[in-house]
């Protein structure tokens, strides 16, 4: 038999509803699906906007026990792997107004405008968050189901994805009712609600405004169950 696959949306530094999805989770697969082997994967986003960035990354270092964990990249931490590059200047730029302040104080580091250090950045981060980060894949693969931060543009083989597609890529793949091969499941944009359609699932359901964290679970082709952590 299959994984019981848990695909958990975009997370922004809510550690608290992420604890608590991951009780939930444990709680449901122990009632559900006793015997069966269980998959908890993040589809990205992990920091940023809201207030404990840095204790999401190492919640989510430590596992869940009783369950594989898969983490993809998502574009926020792509952009903060990108701040860790010497003379970058135009990185900051672009993580900073996007949620990096927030997680730059998670981190305990004080932020003045204009002063963009990199050797600080990595030292509040440390060598094994940093390790962490660097090693997180862009998407997995578990049929019928394709797992990705953002989503894939239509049309193009998996291993010709451009990876900036994977990461940050909204109209062009929500808006197009492709048969990809395989339903898409990602993140990236927020709604009120998951969205199920025949060739995609969204999870990102804006845990940092909504107060809502969202999974997916996903057994084989059978439609999607969600579970929600909420305020």
């Amino acid at each position: 038999m299959t994984d019981i696959i848990y695909a958990i949306g975009d997370v922004h530094g809510r550690d608290d509803l992420l604890g608590q999805l991951h009780e939930h989770i444990a709680e449901f697969h122990g009632y559900q699906y006793p015997g069966r082997s269980g998959l908890i994967l993040h589809v990205g986003d992990y920091i940023d906007r809201g207030p404990d960035s840095a204790q999401v990354i190492d919640r989510l270092m430590k596992g869940v026990e009783g369950f594989d964990v898969i983490c993809l990249l998502g574009n926020h931490e792509a952009m903060l792997l990108e701040c860790l590059k010497p003379f970058n200047g135009w990185a900051w730029d672009l993580w900073l107004p996007n949620g990096g302040t927030q997680t730059l104080a998670s981190l305990g580091v004080s932020f003045e405008p204009g002063c963009f250090d990199s050797n600080v950045l990595r030292q509040a981060l440390g060598p094994d968050r940093i390790a962490w980060l660097d090693e997180l894949p862009l998407h997995h693969l578990a049929a019928p189901y394709l797992f990705v931060h953002a989503g894939i543009a239509p049309g193009v083989p998996l291993e010709e994805q451009d990876p900036e597609d994977l990461l940050w890529i909204r109209s062009r793949f929500l808006d197009d009712d492709t048969d990809h091969g395989f339903v898409v499941v990602h993140g990236h944009t927020p709604g009120n609600d998951p969205v199920v359609k025949r060739n995609r699932i969204c999870v990102d359901t804006g845990a940092v405004f909504s107060g809502r964290l969202t999974a997916a679970v996903l057994d084989g082709d059978k439609p999607p169950v969600f579970l929600h952590a909420v305020d």
